[in-house]
């Protein structure tokens, strides 16, 4: 049994005590209404006895966000967690289960705006335009295990670049490598442009025309169709241009990739997260952990 103090350091949550500490208080208030709400189904009415009355959670409120993150911080398994707590396996399962959900429910912090918090591509939007921030965006993948053999949508997972299964997953940064947004992982196989697409970017670009994204060459569609806003780096010259012309294309190349760098440190900052480097756990459930891991890592731009 390790001390619950020792299992709270930075070194095993990734966060300080005090992001600790106002992120406890932060969840306190949504679980124990997700506790109620259960509690109320499964009774099929209000309660008969006294707030307090029935039986103790074996582990405790504070000690399920210290479980959560060090699962997310290291994936140590749900049963190595349960020695160190001193529970069941099935308790840190459930408890890992319910802080993830309001993890990633809880959105990305904005620089130097406490309280506020973007949870939607469309939020994004909205702070770009009224405060006159440019945007980065790329894409990135996190492998994950290969579908069983004989189910159908196998091969949608097989990525083109990087020959394994992985999920793709679309994130916004700012010009500081400020993680403003994370979508949903799609499958691996999927180009990065359908992806945002289907976050529903063109109706966003047509809504706030002042916004501005600087984006790889990956998306050469989102350029085409939205010139002035969808910035992406010039196309390679012929080889049998001149030496000028080759120079040319190259020096803009850099000042297009130099002040996009930014987008990559946040994608770096999220990989140091062990979950995110390889995902072995069910599919259906890497967008709350990617979501919660990107909304955990925001918050260094208003917590210290």
């Amino acid at each position: 049994m390790v001390n619950r103090a020792v299992l709270s350091h930075r070194l095993f949550t990734g966060l300080s005590s005090r992001h600790l500490a106002c992120l406890i208080e932060e969840l306190a208030v949504p679980w124990q209404a997700g506790v109620e709400g259960r509690r109320h189904a499964a009774r099929g009415g209000a309660r008969k006895r006294a707030a307090g009355a029935g039986a103790r959670h074996q582990l405790v409120f504070v000690d399920r966000p210290a479980a959560t993150l060090i699962h997310l911080r290291h994936d140590l398994p749900h049963s190595v967690l349960a020695l160190l707590f001193g529970v069941d396996r099935s308790t840190v399962t459930r408890a890992v289960g319910e802080i993830r959900g309001l993890l990633a429910e809880r959105g990305c912090a904005v620089p130097d705006r406490p309280g506020i918090r973007l949870r939607t591509l469309a939020d994004v939007f909205a702070y770009a335009q009224a405060e006159g921030v440019e945007l980065r965006l790329d894409a990135t993948e996190v492998q994950v295990r290969r579908p069983t053999a004989g189910r159908g949508g196998r091969r949608a997972f097989v990525s083109g670049k990087k020959k394994q299964n992985t999920m793709k997953a679309t994130v916004v940064a700012d010009r500081h490598g400020h993680t403003l947004w994370a979508g949903n992982p799609r499958p691996g196989r999927m180009h990065d442009t359908t992806a945002i697409r289907g976050e529903g970017i063109a109706e966003l670009f047509r809504h706030f025309p002042e916004v501005h994204v600087l984006l790889d060459k990956g998306y050469l569609g989102l350029r085409r169709d939205h010139p002035g806003q969808a910035i992406t780096p010039p196309r390679k010259v012929n080889k049998i241009c001149p030496p000028e012309i080759h120079a040319a294309q190259e020096q803009a190349r850099h000042h297009h990739s130099s002040p996009r760098i930014p987008v990559e440190h946040a994608l770096a900052d999220h990989k140091r997260w062990k979950q995110l480097t390889r995902w072995t756990h069910r599919r259906d459930a890497l967008s709350d952990t990617y979501r919660a891991i990107t909304g955990l890592v925001s918050d260094r731009n208003t917590i210290t």
